[in-house]
């Protein structure tokens, strides 16, 4: 009876006077939720979906929408005046092609998405390597061999699979799409899905001679040295890209790239942050008091610098433009050198007695930083 029959709204979970937009997008979400190829053996499901797709029959039409919008579910009744109705089966849809329905929302009928051409050019798979290069190497660049293994197309076949002197056949169950439609009966009609081709095996193609040397496949694996150019200023764990030394491309389509992952081993002397340079110098006592003419380690080798008297350790100079050289090319980093003062071991008698008279002639007066720490710490 019309009179036990849900409102449509309310079957869609819409509004009355929803928009034809917000009524397809319900009818999309309930649609999937309750269809029957989801709820196997599942009778409530299936009398949910006969109720949404009624429903959705109703007011996706404007005639039939503004009928029952007027008088209700008496407005669409079969017998209701001259204007026809909603025909038989429920909601009345032809569910013999119900899975053209289904695939102007999901694409391509339900359950899955058009499947590609497996004959159309494709893009061949990127290499993924590491390389290990030193300190030197990833600041000023270099050419490194990198050996690798990749898929080529088989010179023998031409990557078309067969013996010389033949070709593959184009399969008559799929006519070549590598995929075929399976159309299934089921309580709410007939509904279509693809799969692939289970003769050539979704490629759309049987090769009936393969050749000898690639086996079928079209490819044969091959070991390459490749050329690469490593970039000054290139840091730890970043990646570098070899055009069209990866895998090979199948149908005609490029090939991929080969992917340098750098590692940059650790140095005695440097460490790295960003563009700079960082490294520590040991300095004697003296050289720390009086002042001296140090040689400093850099990257371009060693370099003269005056150190000032009175230097405290701990200090950091700045040597301009002695660090990394930046990967995009403008300009040099700096290098930062923190001097520290090594304390001498294992003196002798003498050395300890002259170096006990110094310290008594100094006094607490030229401690600068003692007389702060215990001005601090009589507070």
């Amino acid at each position: 009876m019309a009179s036990e029959k849900r409102d449509y709204y309310e079957v869609l979970g819409v509004e009355k006077g929803a928009s034809d937009d917000a009524i397809k997008k319900a009818y999309k979400k309930m649609a999937r939720q309750y269809h029957p190829d989801l709820n196997p053996d599942n009778k409530e499901a299936e009398e949910k979906f006969k109720e949404i797709n009624e429903a959705y029959e109703i007011l996706s039409d404007a005639d039939k929408k503004a009928r029952y919008d007027q008088f209700g579910h008496a407005g669409v009744d079969p017998n209701f005046g001259a204007g026809g109705g909603y025909g038989g089966g429920f909601g009345g849809m032809d569910f013999g092609d119900l899975g053209d329905i289904f695939g102007s929302f999901f694409g391509g009928g339900f359950g899955g998405g058009r499947r590609a051409n497996p004959n159309a050019p494709a893009r061949g798979e990127s290499i993924r390597v590491s390389l290990a290069i030193s300190f030197e190497e990833a600041a000023f660049g270099c050419e490194k061999e990198v050996t690798v293994e990749r898929m080529e197309q088989c010179d023998t076949c031409h990557g078309n699979g067969c013996a010389p002197g033949t070709t593959p056949e184009t399969c008559p169950e799929c006519h070549g799409t590598g995929t075929v439609q399976v159309r299934r009966q089921t309580p709410m009609g007939v509904f279509a899905t693809s799969s692939p081709c289970g003769k050539c095996g979704g490629k759309g193609k049987i090769i009936h001679q393969p050749c000898g040397d690639c086996r079928g496949a079209g490819f044969v694996r091959k070991r390459r040295t490749i050329q690469a150019t490593i970039p000054a200023g290139i840091d730890n764990g970043q990646t570098i890209s070899v055009r069209g030394q990866g895998h090979a491309g199948k149908n005609g389509g490029q090939a991929g790239d080969l992917l340098i992952t750098i590692t940059v081993r650790p140095h005695d002397l440097f460490r790295r942050e960003g563009t700079s340079v960082l490294c520590e110098a040991p300095i004697t006592f003296a050289q720390a008091v009086l002042g001296a003419e140090l040689e400093i380690p850099t990257i371009d080798g060693k370099v003269k610098y005056d150190l000032p008297e009175g230097t405290q350790s701990g200090t950091t100079f700045r040597l301009k433009g002695k660090g990394i050289p930046s990967i995009n090319g403008w300009g040099r980093g700096d290098q930062y050198v923190t001097v520290y003062i090594e304390t001498p071991r294992n003196l002798n008698k003498e050395q300890k007695e002259a170096l006990r008279k110094f310290a008594e002639s100094v006094g607490e007066n030229n401690y600068e930083e003692r007389k702060k720490f215990f001005k601090k710490f009589k507070k």
